[in-house]
């Protein structure tokens, strides 16, 4: 979970400082390191201020999207497996191939598997054409070959419908309204604080400020977000149950709840490995709400009952 956080930051850090310097080259500078928009007599220039904040916000999200392959295979370790020799991972790349072609993908995704105990899988990429499926050792040892093509068909699933890219745009748009409304309140409070006749200084105070509001508005935003994500959850497992047929799909699905459901506190032990697939999405509370996978229940529900 460390590693996993560590990198999350890391990323952050060097999207900021990329956006930053080609805000500067294109002759758009921000005064104090864009924390804040430029200043006018009446205050805060809002429409410059959500210009920035939109640049800021979408960029960051695409440029992650950018990335996300190199960064799964760094973070998780995935090795890459040769198509034209796949050795023992034969029958993988066939199925994910195969899958794809019944997708109609443009082109074939990458397949990797990376050493984990944990019934994982995921799938990312910036496109269509360039993405990438993986999946843990403990997936490949503790299910068949059926139940293993269900959970590829619903990656497979995802790839297909775009969600890497429609995730991209939500969280951008996200961060733009974060960023827009921290800079808002932040300005308010810390005018307030300083008083009316004060002018100049005050950069670190708005710097907190800023920061602390965005990790609450960013809270926020990651609820809608989530929803967004649960509802691409269910169109993939109706995809997967589409390329690979619904017992297929239904048969993963059921595996991975007897899998999981045996040892809860082993799970939530582990509930930071399952980032990627997400796999059980809990019922109820606030915990549901951030949740961005439904729970194995409700999907296999939903299933039984389109079938």
């Amino acid at each position: 979970m460390f590693k996993r956080i560590l990198l999350f930051v890391l990323t952050n850090i060097l999207i900021i400082v990329t956006i930053s310097i080609a805000l500067s080259l294109l002759g758009v500078v921000f005064p104090g390191l864009a924390l804040m928009p430029r200043l006018d007599a009446a205050g805060l220039n809002y429409g410059s201020l959500f210009v920035f904040c939109l640049v800021w916000g979408m960029g960051g999200a695409f440029i992650s999207l950018g990335l996300s392959r190199v960064m799964a295979k760094w973070m998780m370790g995935v090795k890459v497996i040769d198509a034209r020799n796949p050795g023992e991972f034969r029958d993988l790349v066939e199925t994910v191939h195969r899958l794809a072609r019944t997708a109609g993908l443009p082109a074939m995704p990458e397949v990797g598997v990376y050493d984990s105990p944990d019934v994982n899988a995921f799938a990312t990429g910036p496109s269509k054409k360039r993405a990438l499926v993986a999946v843990s050792t403990g997936l490949l040892n503790r299910m068949d070959r059926e139940q293993t093509e269900g959970v590829l068909a619903h990656e497979v699933a995802h790839v297909a419908n775009g969600d890497m890219v429609t995730m991209t745009l939500i969280q951008g748009v996200i961060n733009a309204f974060v960023m827009f409304f921290a800079r808002i309140l932040a300005f308010a409070v810390s005018s307030a604080l300083r008083g009316k006749d004060e002018r100049g200084g005050g950069f670190m105070l708005n710097f907190l400020l800023i920061t602390v509001f965005e990790i609450v508005f960013g809270l926020l935003g990651f609820i809608v977000v989530a929803w967004f994500s649960r509802l691409r959850e269910f169109r993939a497992d109706r995809g997967g149950a589409h390329y690979a047929g619904r017992g297929k799909m239904i048969a993963a699905l059921e595996q991975l709840r007897r899998t999981y459901g045996r040892a809860p506190e082993e799970e939530a032990q582990r509930g930071a490995s399952l980032a990627t697939l997400k796999i059980s999405g809990k019922q109820g509370g606030l915990v549901s709400l951030m949740a961005t996978h439904p729970p194995l229940e409700a999907r296999i529900a939903r299933l039984r009952a389109e079938g």
